[in-house]
Parts: structure tokens; C-alpha cells; sequence
């Protein structure tokens, strides 16, 4: 699409009654001075996610969005990508002798990123809810898709949209990246890289503050030989790492755990251990807390489909990141994927069982999962150990509360709501912190039968909490 061009077209989900304008197109290079060519070799923790979804996240402002703060973005952009140039290159395929051709991400000079400025016929109070699910179909055209280059595929793409119907001026900030570019640590990190950028001297960065570039040197990732070539050979299909199938009328809705929720999970768990006379399941954080009652609350609402669940295991991955675990360790900067699953195990008929067992179950087979990941990664058999509990059924994390997602300010005002859209696509759940820094919110994608059963368990776990702290 030729910059400037206007191009409009009917949302195909929403019966013609939502509509997405593009306004503008445009390239955005990093910042001058020229930068000279560079070319990274993917390494075996990058190549996991040749085939991985890119990572689609969607920034909901309460903003009045105008021509001059469109320009700050896109000046803003390109100061970021000075630092983060890697995502402003292309994932190709090297030619050469090498058993397996070796892929990489090529940064050229006049490399850039595709910015859209477009115009959405919907309103920011109904995008951005909390009370109700919404169509993922009304918010995956807020996401740019990565466009195919002669030059390779496409690593970032920036989609800013202005929210016409808004009883409050809206504004939803769309960014997409190539999993295979980064994990979720580096991402963020170019999010509040970018948005400090944008904010300019005097911002309130006390949450959050960029004072290291990213480290981007892709040697530091220790391979044991052959390693690459095996991850090459074995890559996970498309097939493989979308777990769950999206439906045509998939939604998408949060759900908010309070500090109170995720100690009363802590008080419980430990409590059922120690009437089963066993030992409380070490790790038990606040985050496995919040993981285990999510999961304890998916499992019984697939039970409620089905004959309830066995002895077979259910499956829950966590990525773990691996930077300070590496030998020798990586750098918290490092900028490209060092991170592994944590897997967890559990009958599906404990998790199912609701209460302090079923939460038992979960989060001891999550710590569990975690502590072995860190102990013995296993980095020989990780294809084959996905591939087996994806077969299977599994549920997985996407996104951190660690990468505080609601400190990206660009200067006007923090996010009223972020989410990640490509759960629906990979079945997994989108974590992140609170906003106002309290408690824990879980995104979860499911077709609407499916998320009316998760909605009235996960509501008679809270109130079961509630009971059971009095």
C-alpha cells in the first residue's frame, strides 16, 4: 500500500456495523545517524518460534488523538528503533553450505517499520470493557498484520487507530511482533523504550525506567553442538503451536484476581496440604497462585462439556526465563528469546474437583513445573515434550505481570486496558499486572458456550474464596 493511500472496508464480524478506515500508511527507519548493516543468526531458543503466531497487542488511551501526537509516535518510533534496529530488519534464510541453512534477521540501511494511522467506527468504553466478553473478530483489525517483504518477513508492525464512537476521546494502539525477534522481556522493554521516548524529558517514569540498551548479541546464547540443526529439523508446525482452534464467534474477556483473591488461593493451598499431611507446595508465589485458580477454573469448565475429566493429565506450560539460569549467564538486557516452558501435570479430575483440592492440584503442578524447568531445562527434548502435551490438550501463558504493561505512557496518560489478541488463536491466557499496580488480570479466549461455563466457575471460585476467608 503506496503512503497516504485511504483504503476503507466493513468488518466482516460485525455485520457491516463496524468500520476500519485506513487513513495512512508510512515507513519508519531508525533515527539518523545511518546504522550500519548488521545480520543475526537465530539461535535454537529463537528458531521454537519460526512458526509461533507473532504476538498481537492492542493499548486502549483515553486520548484525543491529533495530528501532532500521531507525529510524536511515529519521531518517537524511529528513536526507539535506533536502539531495538533488529526489528526494524527481516527474517530470512541464509544460503550457504551448512547442513540446515541458518536463519537470521538481516537489518539493512532504509530498513523501517510499517506504521497505519486508521479511523474504527467503534467505541473505546465497549472495546475496552471489563464487564463483558467482546467479538476478537471487533478488536484483531486494531493489530496490524506482518506484511511479506522481497527482503523476508517482516519482525514489527504499529497500527494506531482512532476510536470514532467514543463518549470519551479513545485511541488504540496496535503493535505486532514476530515471536522469533524476541521473547516477551524484550518486547516490553521496547514498548517503555518507545514510550519514554515519546513522554520526553520530565515524565513520570518512576515505575518504570529505560537505563540500559538492549543487549543485542546473539553469541551470548551458549549452543550445545548440534542443537540448532535439531530445532531446525523438528520445528513445530503452525498446527502444532495453535493448540486451540479459534472459532468464528470467539471472545475475548478479563478477569481481575485482587490481592485478597491471590492470598486467600496461598492460605488455601497451603491449608489442604497440611490436612493431607503433606509439605505446601514450595514456589507457591503469587503468580502460581493466580495461575493455579485459572487453570482449576478452565479445567472444571471443560468438565462440565464432558464426562468430568480422569486420571489422564491435563497439561499447563509457563514460560521461564532462563537469562540469570544460562551457563554463563545472560545479560537481564538481553535482547532476543531465552526463555523455556515450565511444565506442569495433573489429573484433570483434581483440578476439576474445585475448592482447596482443585487448586492444590494446579499449583503444585505448576511450582513443580517451574522448578524442574529451572533445575534441568532439557533443552534436547524440548520440541518432542511440546509436541506431546500440545497432542494432548494443554493451557499456556502468554505475557508476565514482571513486564508492567500498564506503565507505558507515552505522556498522555497511562493504558485504560492492554490485551493480547493472539490468545485466541494459541488457547493461551494473558497475564498482567493489575491496573494501579493491585492484584492480577487474566485474559481468556474461548467460544461464547465455552466462556459462559468459565465466566460461572471462575465467579463460584471467587465466591467460594470469599466464604472460605471468614
Amino acid at each position: 500500500m503506496a503512503e497516504g493511500e485511504d483504503t476503507s472496508f466493513c468488518s466482516p464480524s460485525a455485520g457491516g456495523g463496524l468500520r476500519l478506515r485506513v487513513l495512512d500508511t508510512a515507513v519508519v527507519t531508525p533515527a539518523a545517524p545511518p546504522l550500519p548493516p548488521c545480520s543475526l543468526p537465530l539461535t535454537y531458543l529463537d528458531m521454537q518460534w519460526i512458526h509461533s503466531p507473532p504476538v498481537e497487542r492492542v493499548f486502549f488511551f483515553q486520548s484525543s488523538p491529533d495530528t501532532g501526537l500521531i507525529s510524536r509516535l511515529k519521531d518517537s518510533l524511529s528513536t526507539a528503533l535506533r536502539l531495538f534496529f533488529p526489528l526494524a530488519g527481516r527474517l530470512r534464510i541464509a544460503t550457504g553450505t551448512a547442513t540446515t541453512a541458518r536463519h537470521h534477521i538481516l537489518y539493512q540501511p532504509g530498513d523501517g517499520v510499517a506504521f497505519t494511522l486508521a479511523e474504527y467506527d467503534a467505541d473505546l468504553s465497549d472495546l475496552a470493557s471489563d464487564h463483558r466478553p467482546r467479538k476478537v473478530s471487533e478488536l484483531a483489525h486494531l493489530v496490524p498484520p506482518l506484511q511479506p517483504t522481497e527482503g523476508g518477513a517482516a519482525l514489527l508492525a504499529v497500527q494506531a487507530t482512532v476510536l470514532l464512537r467514543s463518549d470519551r476521546p479513545g485511541l488504540a494502539l496496535g503493535v505486532t511482533v514476530h515471536h522469533a525477534a524476541c521473547d516477551g522481556a524484550g518486547s516490553t522493554s521496547f514498548l517503555h523504550a518507545w514510550a519514554a521516548a515519546c513522554a520526553g524529558p520530565g515524565a513520570d517514569d518512576e515505575s518504570f525506567v529505560f537505563r540500559q540498551p538492549p543487549v543485542i548479541d546473539r553469541t551470548l546464547i551458549a549452543e550445545p553442538q548440534g542443537l540448532y540443526d535439531h530445532y531446525a529439523r523438528n520445528l513445530l508446525s503452525t498446527d502444532e503451536i495453535e493448540f486451540v482452534k479459534m472459532s468464528p464467534d470467539q471472545v475475548l474477556a478479563t478477569f481481575t484476581l485482587s490481592i485478597e483473591h491471590l492470598q486467600g488461593v496461598k492460605d488455601a493451598v497451603a491449608g489442604e496440604a497440611v490436612r493431607r499431611g503433606q509439605t505446601p507446595p514450595p514456589g507457591c508465589s503469587t503468580l502460581v497462585a493466580a495461575l493455579g485458580f485459572i487453570w482449576s477454573c478452565y479445567c472444571r469448565a471443560q468438565a462440565t462439556d464432558s464426562a468430568g475429566g480422569g486420571i489422564e493429565p491435563a497439561y499447563f506450560i509457563v514460560p521461564v526465563d532462563h537469562r540469570k539460569w544460562m551457563k554463563p549467564p545472560v545479560p537481564a538486557a538481553y535482547f532476543g528469546n531465552c526463555i523455556g516452558p515450565g511444565i506442569g501435570a495433573a489429573p484433570k479430575k483434581e483440578l476439576a474437583s474445585g475448592g482447596a483440592g482443585g487448586l492444590l492440584a494446579a499449583c503444585a503442578a505448576i511450582a513443580a513445573g517451574v522448578e524442574k524447568a529451572v533445575a534441568s531445562p532439557e533443552w534436547e527434548t524440548l520440541v518432542e515434550r511440546i509436541k506431546e502435551v500440545g497432542a494432548r490438550g494443554v493451557l499456556s501463558v502468554a505475557g508476565s505481570p514482571r513486564f508492567r504493561v500498564y506503565d507505558v505512557d507515552f505522556g498522555f496518560g497511562r493504558p485504560a486496558k492492554v490485551e493480547i489478541v493472539s490468545v485466541a488463536r494459541t488457547g493461551a491466557m494473558a497475564v498482567a499486572e493489575g491496573r494501579s499496580c493491585v492484584g492480577m488480570e487474566v485474559g481468556i479466549s474461548l467460544p461464547p458456550a465455552g466462556m459462559e461455563a468459565f465466566q460461572r466457575c471462575f465467579a463460584d471460585a471467587i465466591a467460594w474464596l470469599s466464604s472460605s476467608s471468614h
